[in-house]
């Protein structure tokens, strides 16, 4: 059994994540001592490391608890780790496109801002005030 600080130190995870996780009901209660500290299973580390994972892959709170519900009632939950994981990755493909559409933008406004900019008269703002992205062709 481990105090909170230990169970950080292992996991990297601060004693007030810990706390959080442990209040939307991604960590089971711990047990108490006499002076009402905590007091952590050593198989918290591998729940809370899988959590940190998961986080990390983009993954939300709410996602995180499904499958964590399903493994606490003994059910198999790769399932639904690999609905989660193929959801993400669309997501990720999603925001990659976003992203590719914004730097090509980013990138017309920059040329367009070169060529029309004179110093003291025209300013890159002005052109930045004035864009919409109809502007992209």
């Amino acid at each position: 059994m481990m105090r909170i600080g230990e169970l950080a130190r292992q996991t990297g995870v601060p004693d007030k994540t810990i706390r959080y996780y442990e209040q939307v009901g991604l960590l089971p209660p711990p047990q108490r001592m006499e002076n009402n500290y905590r007091l952590y299973a050593p198989e918290i580390v591998d729940r809370l490391r899988f959590i940190v994972s998961a986080r990390r892959l983009g993954l939300s709170l709410r996602e995180i608890a499904a499958v964590l519900t399903l493994n606490d009632r003994g059910e198999v939950p790769c399932g639904e780790m690999l609905a989660t994981l193929d959801h993400q990755i669309a997501v990720v493909e999603h925001r990659i496109n976003e992203l590719q559409t914004l730097r090509a933008q980013l990138i017309e406004l920059r040329q367009r801002s070169r060529q029309v900019a004179t110093p003291w008269a025209d300013c890159v703002c002005a052109a930045v005030r004035d864009w919409t992205a109809e502007d992209t062709v």
